[in-house]
């Protein structure tokens, strides 16, 4: 891939805050893809003490959720650690290791939010726009806004609402276990981005696709690794 920058990333909390309400306007929030075969899930993690930004991309091929390729990077952590623009702190690793794969995903799953985000300018949503690729959000916990009570049932979702708008949606994964946070991320309706989630949970909480590349953030993925799902690495 050839992913590039369109703006500097050493901006102050003040200029991080106008240029994200500025690039939210450009944010799709409606299906503008394609038939979908090669899907890459994004994990974000830190070491030697958070000076380290280290980016896991894996590429899995859709439906089947098996592995394809996977890039990890790590490069020097450059931005504070500022709840609503960790992208500013996260994207610049996440857009090296996707330069680096050999096999292009036609659409990103980030594990964070998208525009469940006060300006609407999520992880997903930053990242989505610069690769110009459909992106969807899945995060783990609630950032902002409320929601009516969620079903037990695999498979339920309410939206989340603030301020009168609807900017996500809590969704079921898997019944008894606590729920996940989805929304658009670019170019993937929420609708869409929802049925494509739990498409690739497969019966876990978190989709293949996190899962995956918390795998690959740790070591090597082996064919024997089992994850719940068909493993084969090409």
């Amino acid at each position: 891939m050839d992913i590039r920058a369109t703006h500097r990333w050493d901006l102050d909390e003040t200029e991080a805050a106008r240029l994200q309400s500025d690039l939210a306007a450009q944010i799709e929030c409606a299906d503008r893809f394609g038939a979908v075969e090669r899907i890459a899930g994004i994990d974000l993690g830190y070491e030697d003490a958070d000076r380290i930004t280290r980016a896991a991309v894996v590429v899995l091929k859709f439906p089947e959720l098996t592995l394809l390729d996977y890039k990890v990077v790590r490069k020097p952590t450059t931005f504070p650690y500022v709840p609503g623009y960790l992208s500013f702190r996260e994207v610049p690793a996440a857009i090296d290791a996707l330069n680096a794969l050999s096999v292009d995903p036609q659409m990103l799953f980030c594990d964070g939010n998208g525009t469940i985000h006060p300006r609407r300018f999520g992880f997903a949503c930053h990242l989505g726009l610069l690769a110009d690729l459909p992106c969807i959000g899945v995060a783990k916990n609630r950032f902002i806004g409320s929601h009516e009570p969620l079903p037990e049932t695999q498979g339920a979702w309410q939206p989340i609402i603030d301020h009168g708008e609807t900017i996500g949606a809590v969704v079921r994964s898997r019944a008894g276990v606590k729920p996940i946070y989805v929304s658009t991320g670019h170019r993937v309706s929420l609708e869409s981005a929802i049925r494509l989630t739990l498409q690739c949970c497969r019966g876990f909480r978190q989709p293949d696709t996190t899962r995956w590349s918390h795998r690959v953030a740790s070591g090597p993925p082996l064919e024997s690794d089992n994850l719940g799902i068909g493993s084969t690495l090409l």
